[in-house]
Formats: structure tokens, sequence, C-alpha cells
């Protein structure tokens, strides 16, 4: 029977059995050490790496979006605040005034002074939640800074062109559509 080495130099006395079993964890460690895969410490790394970045990249987009919903909330509270605090009184409206919002012709009451100014330029009409309301231009124009959408009439205030030729000939009180 082949005897190994290390059993060879106990019985010769060379080496005690603490050294021999020292010897033999070492070589197991190397074994072990040389059976795993020094690649896979990396691979475990970066793909850790990674899921952190893409869980960032996550994180950021979420925060961005719920920078942008609350911009949103912002610009339609304003929004709201300057039509409820600057629109007109229409309770005494008797005249129906026509307009056009989303391809659907809309009418609301108005008294004669506001269908002037309306044709004129000086007042606009803003969509209010399901309603609409009258606001002066000034408003109108700060309305469309914020949302272009909600201000659905503000007529141009332009001035008399002076080489308008029709511009002696009043306009009539009965032309409406």
């Amino acid at each position: 029977m082949a005897l190994s080495l290390q059993e060879q130099l106990l019985k010769q006395g060379l080496v005690d059995d603490k050294k021999a079993k020292q010897i033999k964890q070492e070589q197991r460690r190397k074994t072990k050490q040389g059976k795993q895969k020094p690649a896979e410490p990396n691979e475990v790394a970066e793909r850790a790496r990674a899921a952190r970045a893409e869980q960032a990249e996550k994180d950021r987009q979420a925060n961005r979006e719920r920078q942008q919903e609350a911009e949103r909330k912002a610009i339609a509270a304003q929004i709201r605040q300057l039509v409820e605090t600057h629109r007109l009184e229409r309770r005494q409206g008797e005249i129906d005034y026509q307009f056009v919002d989303a391809k659907k012709i809309k009418k609301i009451l108005v008294t004669s002074a506001q269908q002037d100014q309306l044709a004129r330029g000086r007042i606009a009409i803003a969509r209010f939640g399901e309603s609409y309301e009258l606001v002066p231009a000034n408003i109108a124009d700060k309305i469309r800074q914020r949302d272009e959408a909600t201000v659905v009439l503000l007529n141009s205030a332009s001035e008399a062109d002076e080489d308008d030729p029709y511009a002696d000939y009043p306009i009539p009180d009965d032309l409406m559509w």
C-alpha cells in the first residue's frame, strides 16, 4: 500500500500531527479558492451596481413626474384663482352670445355692454370647470401664459384702421350668427 508523503513524514518523525493538520487545511483552502471563480465577485458587484443605477434612474423619473404633476396642479390653482377673483357679473344678461369651443357652438347670456366689450376685445371668455366666465382681457392674457386652452375667446383689440374704406358705415345691431 502506497503511503502519502505526509504519512511518510509522520512515520519518520520529521513532522508532528499538528503541523500535518495545518498543511492539510492550507491545501484544502487553496483547492477551494482555485475552484471558486474570481470573476464571480466582480460579476455580482457589477450586477448590484447596475441594479442600483437602474433604481436611481427609476426614482429620478418618478420624481420628475411628481414635480410635473405638482406644477400642473399649481398652474390650475393659479388659473382658478384668477378667474374667480376677476370674473365679471352676468346676472342681468339678456343677450345670447354665441362662440365656438371645441368645434361646438356654445351660448352664454351677456349684457349689451358686455357684448360690445367682447366684440372689441376688452373682455374674454374663459373656461371655468364645466361653465364659462367673462374676464378682462389683461387677465385673459395672464391665463393664456399659464394655459392656452383655458381662454376660449379673446377677440383682437385692434384700433380702427385709417385706410378702412368701411369705417364710416356702422355695423348693424341685428347681425348675429
